[in-house]
């Protein structure tokens, strides 16, 4: 086995393809990453305009007390108006400031009176005035390629007129679960011998969340030629080949020797991890297959480990995980010599996070209830033993995914 930075270090290594992109539109490209820079291509705004209403003059002749009104500038009008001396324009919220005027005073600071406005209230020169280029100059590059498209991108590329956009194409996943002792959503269990899956689906929701195209591949008995057919097909179809169970050592776990058979080749098979030191990582060209433990919480955290982790080197971005530190509430006993994830509670107070495991059940592998809530994952290495309270400890965040 190898341990977890080490294994981290190969999914650096590996030869991931390029990611490949579509055009969607601007309505349909919300949450994609987008596949090239965003580039303005003039300054905004191009010319000085209003920030608010009020009336455009020259700074200095607020002393005067009053200012002759000569004109009135509504918003989205072009025609050339000046301010001379001694006299002011009304002018609008996102109106080009007339020429010769240098300072929008408000509405609120002025009362009119018989054609002229009466300053109660001056304010510096340029209040008010959005100057050329206040958003972003010619040449900024506003959007980075590989940003995720949120809100404020799309804002910012509606702006700019953009109607299409380049994303990257989804990373492809194909999930399945395997063990002769599991059932499907919604089909009746027969026997106390049998389980619900929850693998494949709880991976499917933690992929889409993620950004994925998920293949729905469903549960498989532990039967060698049905499992590397399903196998097969999924490779067919995907760029990551997601399943779980028959990675250990028992005598029905026929995946871990179906994947070689497949012509893959294995990157790492074991790893110095709780849960799930039972994994395997493989590749065949450009496609890739992770066998995961078959217990729920196993399968969801090393899914979330190196199944996101595959899925963030599609996307041109680091496999490891991004950790934020935080600070244990309770002390911690850490038992053996492997790096371990641990369910945990999270919580942020006086400016910094917090963890404790009030309420998490410690037993087996298979308690997927430990998820639920504010919970988070924490990270302690090989080395770590026992953790005091007031340690600073690292974590994973569900949403650093």
């Amino acid at each position: 086995m190898i341990g977890f930075e080490a294994s981290m270090r190969l999914l650096e290594l590996l030869s991931v393809p390029a990611p490949s992109t579509q055009k969607l539109f601007l309505s349909e490209a919300l949450g994609r990453i987008l596949a090239h820079d965003v580039v303005a291509q003039e300054d905004d705004p191009k010319v000085p305009t209003a920030a608010m209403d009020g009336y455009a003059i020259v700074s200095e002749d607020q002393e005067w007390g009053e200012i002759e009104i000569s004109g009135v500038n509504p918003a989205g009008s072009d025609e050339v108006l000046e301010v001379r001396s001694g006299c002011c324009i009304k002018t609008f919220t996102g109106a080009k400031m007339p020429q010769g005027a240098d300072t929008l005073i408000p509405i609120e600071h002025v009362e009119v009176i018989e054609g002229k406005i009466r300053i109660h209230k001056p304010v510096p020169k340029g209040f008010s005035v959005r100057p050329v280029g206040e958003s972003y100059v010619r040449g900024e590059v506003l959007i980075a390629a590989g940003e995720r498209i949120g809100f404020a991108q799309i804002g910012v590329l509606a702006a700019l007129g953009y109607v299409m956009v380049q994303v990257q194409r989804k990373v492809r996943i194909a999930v399945l679960s395997t063990g002769s002792e599991i059932v499907d959503v919604g089909v009746a269990l027969r026997h106390d011998a049998q389980i619900r899956s929850t693998n494949h689906i709880t991976i499917e929701a933690i992929a889409r969340s993620a950004g994925a195209e998920v293949i729905q591949m469903g549960v498989v008995g532990d039967r060698f030629d049905e499992i590397m057919e399903v196998l097969q097909e999924a490779m067919t179809q995907a760029d990551i080949v997601v399943s779980t169970g028959g990675v250990s050592v028992g005598d029905y776990d026929f995946v871990k020797e179906i994947v070689p058979k497949l012509g893959a080749e294995v990157i790492f098979q074991g790893v110095r991890i709780k849960p799930g030191q039972h994994l395997m990582l493989a590749q065949k060209g450009e496609r890739f297959i992770l066998a995961l433990p078959g217990f729920a919480y196993s399968s969801s955290v090393t899914f979330i480990l190196y199944g996101l982790g595959l899925m963030r080197r599609f996307e041109g971005r680091e496999a490891h995980p991004a950790l934020i530190e935080a600070t244990l509430r309770c002390d911690f006993k850490k038992r053996g010599g492997k790096s371990d994830f641990t369910a945990c509670n999270l919580s942020f107070e006086e400016g910094r996070y917090w963890v404790d495991f009030e309420g998490k059940k410690s037993g087996s592998s298979a308690i997927l209830t430990n998820l639920l809530g504010q919970s988070a994952l924490m990270l302690s290495g090989e080395e770590d033993t026992h953790l005091a309270a007031g340690t600073s400890v690292h974590v994973l965040k569900w949403d650093h995914f």
